[in-house]
């Protein structure tokens, strides 16, 4: 549905520079510009008073878009003002401006345990010094090695050390951003903790619905576990009707999004419709008294909102909890919404509440799916013209996943760098299934305590859960199942939305115009990505990047690629620092190898610890290589350290010639100091890799 003029849709209009002040006060969000953001708001709004005041003496309904212009602009300052005061550091009370020896924390998330190691995110009420306490602001990430901590929960006040430190950066290429991430979850330090390093010394401090409502999950899980025994139908229950998914496994979530079908397993619109649909039926009775409408809307609202609450408050079911309760509110009161207007009013209000939520992926996706849903679907669906109840049915639901996929791909491509090939098959498989698990989960929450009934139900959510698990499973194992190494550029992105609103405006409108805007950014976007693949095949470069605790080496020979590391190619480490950078790298062929083997490539030679990759030279030394001297010194361009040697560089000056060290992360902090030291005292260059950005060179 797509508005024929702007006054079909005012709150769309009005939330546009809302929206574009808010992403500005995320990008700037220093407390110095609240002051002048909020001198300009407030000049605005007088200037705005004063033409409503004086409207006929001064003409303004000659120039009416003035008016229109001020109140855009006070709508962006005041986006920007919300992102400012909502950024805890700009408090003057963060506990990070008052370092102390102790903090008093109270548990504001659910614990998770996951890998062995227990996190949540908790609030610091106070920083205790030895002379004294001071009331703070400000959230704190923390992570507790300790079976004990499992016992922790929402709302319980600790005693901790004031050993919190900032939360690190990515320091390779392409890899995920977790610093940026947190920060906009307003989260910017952490904590990590042994047994014995903390205390609680308070219980069930928190907000009293949610720790209700955290509890009620936890015996929901539990009523899982009891019944169902597979751990992967557990995982997929307790996530796609509770919204708990700290027990998903890692290739459950591959799966899942290799096939396109990821939003399942986020409590979004459906799950929330759903629910609505169900009460609406169980109440419905209500319509026959005079006020049974209203009282109706009353039960459900609240109960949707609980819902919500129970499944984690996620940005994606918020905004489900929000359209649906205006659309509930709309109907009892025999009132039309424009659905844009009811999308853009619901984002309003949770902007409103927490303007970071625009940061967050998946509040990104669920109204893009969402607006593509209301604009793009009927475009799509008038594409055939197809005479059969059924068949016309089937169309029906293709035109919806094909209007959601159109709309999201450009930003799944951007975040998640795949597209999905099978989804249209995919999406259409999982109706069925997805709405089976619902209503049987539902159920067997609501009746577990009946014996054989809840047995019954209890078997058939977890058979449909492997179905739909062992289906998608196959099909993302199928040939060209998905299009992966997709790394868009800023420009990229912006340029293929450019394409698809241009193109589905001239299927709509039929105007020449658009069709040649969408030509012109198609070349733009064809030649960006041309030059990307250029350089892929002509650069030849070297990449010691940081790994912490381990080693690697990237040497990238146009789309081919040698890794020499530690770490085996499956390994979680790997597939976080190591595989992002040779995906963003375009590279295709791919080999690994330990630090102890010799290579033989037509570009690469390692023989012991000498590497020679085109015109560069890259010398190993670690703990293993023996203090004698050489006959001859050899020429290096890199002398790479690492795994602590315990050589000294006037050994390495009798033994090498060379450019540069790399000290690499796997060195301990002593060790690194002491090279560094040595090498500053030569005046030699050097590169410390531990807690810097990793370090690349170019060899042609």
């Amino acid at each position: 549905m797509i508005a024929k003029h702007k006054g079909e849709i005012p709150v769309v209009i009005l939330l546009l520079p809302f929206l574009v002040g808010i992403a500005i006060g995320v990008n700037y969000p220093a407390n110095t510009y609240l002051c002048y953001v909020g001198w300009g708001f407030t000049g605005l709004f007088a200037i705005f008073l004063l033409l409503n005041f004086f409207y006929k003496p001064l003409n303004v309904y000659k120039k009416r878009w003035i008016g229109g212009a001020i109140v855009h602009i006070l709508l962006l300052t005041a986006g920007w003002i919300a992102a400012i005061n909502n950024n805890e550091l700009n408090n003057p009370q963060h506990f990070s401006k008052h370092p102390a020896q102790r903090l008093l924390v109270h548990i504001n998330s659910e614990p998770q345990l996951k890998n062995g190691i227990v996190r949540f995110t908790a609030t610091v009420l106070a920083t205790d010094s030895a002379h004294q306490s001071l009331a703070t602001t400000g959230t704190l990430l923390i992570a507790i090695k300790d079976s004990s901590a499992l016992n922790l929960n929402y709302g319980d006040e600790l005693l901790l050390p004031g050993r919190f430190t900032p939360i690190d950066p990515p320091f390779n290429p392409a890899e995920f951003n977790y610093k940026r991430y947190l920060a906009h979850q307003n989260i910017y330090y952490q904590e990590f903790l042994y047994p014995g390093q903390y205390r609680r010394i308070n219980t069930n401090t928190g907000n009293a619905f949610i720790a209700d409502a955290l509890k009620l999950r936890q015996q929901m899980i539990a009523k899982f576990k009891q019944q169902l025994h597979d751990p992967n139908a557990i995982a997929v229950a307790s996530t796609l009707i509770l919204g708990y998914k700290a027990e998903l496994s890692d290739d459950l979530l591959q799966a899942y999004s290799k096939t396109g079908t990821i939003h399942v397993l986020s409590v979004s619109g459906a799950h929330v419709a759903l629910v609505w649909v169900i009460l609406a039926f169980l109440l419905q009775f209500l319509n026959r008294f005079k006020y049974g409408r209203l009282i109706r809307a009353c039960i459900i609202i609240p109960f949707i909102w609980y819902y919500a609450m129970l499944s984690g408050f996620s940005p994606a079911v918020c905004r489900a909890a929000a359209m649906i309760s205006m659309v509930i509110v709309g109907k009892t009161y025999s009132r039309y919404v424009n659905n844009l207007n009811i999308l853009a009013i619901s984002a309003f209000v949770l902007l409103l509440y927490n303007p970071l939520y625009i940061t967050d992926v998946g509040f990104q996706l669920s109204y893009l799916a969402v607006a593509g849903l209301i604009i793009l679907q009927p475009v799509v669906y008038k594409w055939l013209s197809i005479k059969g109840k059924w068949a016309d049915k089937l169309w029906q639901y293709c035109s919806v996943s094909i209007a959601a996929q159109f709309i999201t791909f450009p930003l799944s491509a951007f975040y998640f760098h795949q597209f999905p090939v099978y989804f249209l098959f995919s999406n259409l498989f999982i109706i069925i299934p997805s709405a089976i698990i619902m209503m049987s989960g539902l159920a067997f929450l609501a009746f577990s305590w009946v014996p054989y009934l809840s047995s019954a139900l209890a078997f058939i959510l977890e058979k449909t859960i492997l179905i739909m698990n062992y289906v998608l499973g196959w099909i993302e194992h199928a040939p060209f199942a998905s299009i992966n190494k997709i790394w868009l550029t800023t420009t990229e992105y912006f340029l293929l939305y450019a394409i698809i609103i241009t193109a589905f405006y001239f299927l709509y409108s039929k105007k020449i115009w658009l069709l040649r805007l969408t030509l012109g950014c198609t070349l733009l976007l064809a030649v960006s990505i041309s030059i990307k693949r250029y350089r892929t095949y002509t650069t030849h470069s070297i990449a010691f990047l940081n790994l912490r605790k381990n080693m690697a080496i990237v040497f990238k020979n146009g789309d081919k690629a040698v890794v020499i590391s530690n770490l085996k190619d499956t390994d979680r480490n790997y597939k976080y620092s190591v595989q992002p950078y040779l995906d963003s790298c375009k590279v295709s062929h791919v080999e690994v190898y330990n630090a102890d083997q010799d290579i033989s490539l037509a570009y690469l030679h390692k023989n012991k610890n000498l590497i020679r990759f085109n015109d560069q030279t890259v010398a190993f030394i670690d703990k293993s290589l023996p203090d004698t001297a050489a006959l001859y010194k050899t020429k290096a361009n890199y002398l790479y350290l690492t795994q602590n040697p315990k050589i000294t560089l006037d050994y390495v000056d009798k033994n090498y010639e060379y450019h540069t060290i790399i000290i690499d992360a796997s060195n301990t902090p002593a060790t690194v100091q002491r090279i560094a030291n040595e090498a500053a005292a030569k005046h030699a260059n050097y590169v410390i890799l531990k807690r810097n950005n990793c370090y690349i060179v170019t060899s042609n």
